[in-house]
């Protein structure tokens, strides 16, 4: 069953059905937002009703703060499929602006989940705070709750041995090149999606391992290197090598994201491909000639096919 997802609360004409409720950014959909939704889905069930999770869009900092607006670890297409896979009932998907920002934490509550949406219960984070200038917290909701009539269920963070689960540790992890332990986090290989552009031809023509050159959908780019990836392409996967970096050899030039696929040939101009990212395997460096590269590339290739097909 697929979820369904509400974009614009005028939307809803009548309340759900026993609805249990979580409520949040949810940034890169990792292991303590999987915690949440499975609180949300065994109350549900508990109560014959329906599994919701409220998000918003865009991130509430990129309206109220932009300085302090993170990147993000999954863009809104790829969080909203996330969610959905997590099989959850109903997603609603709040466009976040100044108004909505300025209804007060106590209005929130009443007008919105227990009025409109019609909520039974609630499932927060241990650090949940919301509503106007933050002032919406635990104490209030469950306050609110004891007026109102819904439950208010209080989930403590994932730890993964000394590590609490977190965005803000998750994004670390990725700028710093260190995508096992990302992994660890999220539950799954950090991706990144992109079109294909044309670039400067230098792959097959110089090098003799042609590369796709992607303008990135994404905003978080792990640390500049070379990584072993898995490469998604029309619901096939390939092994691939991908580099981060400016390409120094052949002077500073801007920021490229161009990976090789292996055992692959064809014409990718235009299409949308995901990139996994599996291992980063070296920094990038500069080489003395177009030689001594091509050279490091076919280790490169050879170092991610064995790493690759013994993982």
């Amino acid at each position: 069953m697929t979820a369904i997802v509400i974009e614009n609360l005028d939307q809803l004409t009548s309340p759900l059905k026993n609805p249990v409720l979580t409520i949040g950014n949810f940034d890169g959909v990792h292991r303590g937002h999987l915690a949440l939704f499975a609180k949300v889905k065994n109350r549900a069930r508990a109560l014959e009703g329906q599994s919701v999770v409220m998000t918003f869009q865009p991130h509430p900092l990129k309206i109220m703060d932009p300085n302090k607006a993170p990147l993000l670890i999954t863009p809104n297409e790829q969080k909203l499929e996330l969610i959905a896979r997590a099989a959850v009932d109903v997603i609603f998907c709040i466009p976040f602006d100044r108004t909505f920002a300025g209804i007060a934490a106590e209005d929130f509550v009443k007008n919105i989940l227990v009025e409109k949406i019609g909520i039974r219960e609630l499932v927060i984070g241990y650090d949940y705070t919301f509503g106007h200038q933050r002032t919406g917290n635990i104490d209030l909701l469950l306050q609110m709750g004891k007026d109102l009539g819904f439950q208010v269920h209080v989930v403590q963070p994932v730890r993964i041995g000394s590590w609490v689960v977190s965005s803000t540790s998750i994004r670390d992890l990725v700028l710093a090149g260190n995508l096992p332990d990302a992994k660890t986090m999220l539950g799954r290989d950090y991706q990144i999606s992109g079109t294909v552009v044309k670039g400067k031809n230098r792959g097959g023509r110089l090098l003799g391992f042609p590369t796709a050159n992607l303008e990135l959908m994404d905003e978080l780019i792990p640390k500049e290197g070379v990584y072993a990836v898995q490469v998604l392409l029309d619901h096939r996967e390939f092994k691939g090598v991908t580099n981060i970096g400016h390409n120094p050899t052949f002077g500073q030039g801007p920021l490229s994201i161009e990976t090789h696929i292996l055992d692959f040939s064809g014409d990718l101009l235009g299409q949308v491909i995901k990139v996994k990212f599996m291992k980063r395997m070296r920094s990038e460096k500069t080489f003395e000639s177009v030689e001594e590269l091509a050279r490091q590339i076919d280790l490169d290739v050879k170092d991610a096919r064995a790493y690759l097909e013994k993982t």
